[in-house]
């Protein structure tokens, strides 16, 4: 029996998960079922930012606000923008301040540059060319995804080889960015430091977390509020995906890192 079977006692109605470990892929549940992907989001809509920054129509270097955020501090959630609406509310660079609201300016600003709404950048950037026929962008872009297990398993893909960005920019992207900062992980309380690549969390030595104690503290991903998560651990070849129709909350920070451990220790 697949470790994975565990999400089978999980208090959902519905959830599909997959593992791969050393390029073998494990699947349980429907992998074809849509699913809320709320923060997951963050990870595809990072790899349009990605792209949009490969290609030359911004930088991670520019500032799109007035306060002298760049395009990297959005996407470490070091902008200094409030949660949920894109408004300053501390200067950039001085605390890692989650916000969902970033990733509308940073969408904003890549529909300014290139001229072409987001979400149909989105889809020319990143769904199509990596196959995610399943997965599309049904409100913001920061946590608006709709996806299917199927499609997150060839996400994952998509920040673990160069299928979209060059091997440097995943490099980048997924290697702490101003590690010092400290700052609140949602549901897991403050962090000192706390972690972020450009777009993932990186996991390091935050407790409590959502993934095990088990995992490198190189492990990146992301979870999302709708009770989806996602995390890859580069030392040890293996990533998780696990779906669910149930928000985030109690049940999911004790059932997630509890198959995180089962995973690695397997």
């Amino acid at each position: 029996m697949s470790v994975l079977s565990e999400i089978d006692d999980w208090p959902v109605g519905n959830a599909s998960a997959a593992l791969i470990r050393h390029g073998s892929l494990t699947t349980h549940g429907d992998v074809d079922r849509p699913f809320r992907l709320a923060s997951i989001t963050k990870l595809i809509t990072s790899l349009a930012v990605l792209v949009a920054c490969e290609e030359g129509t911004t930088t991670l270097e520019t500032v799109t606000t007035d306060s002298g955020a760049t395009v990297a501090d959005l996407l470490c959630h070091a902008g200094g923008i409030a949660p949920d609406i894109p408004e300053v509310i501390a200067p950039p660079r001085l605390r890692r301040s989650y916000s969902t609201a970033s990733f509308q300016i940073l969408a904003d600003h890549v529909a300014d540059r290139s001229g072409i709404e987001f979400a149909t950048y989105l889809r020319e950037a990143v769904l199509d060319p990596a196959g995610m026929s399943s997965t599309s962008l049904e409100g913001t872009p920061g946590a608006g995804a709709i996806g299917t297990v199927s499609d997150m398993i060839t996400l994952a893909r998509c920040w673990s080889e160069p299928v979209l960005v060059s091997p440097q920019t995943l490099r980048l992207a997924t290697t702490v960015q101003l590690p010092d900062l400290a700052g609140v992980l949602p549901g897991f309380g403050r962090q000192t430091p706390n972690p972020w690549g450009l777009g993932p969390e990186i996991r390091g030595t935050k407790n409590p977390h959502w993934t095990s104690h088990l995992n490198s503290e190189s492990t990146f991903g992301h979870f999302g509020s709708s009770g989806t998560m996602l995390w890859t651990d580069p030392e040890a070849d293996t990533t998780l995906i696990a779906l669910s129709d149930r928000d985030f909350g109690p049940w999911a920070a004790a059932a997630w890192p509890k198959l995180s451990s089962g995973v690695l220790n397997a």
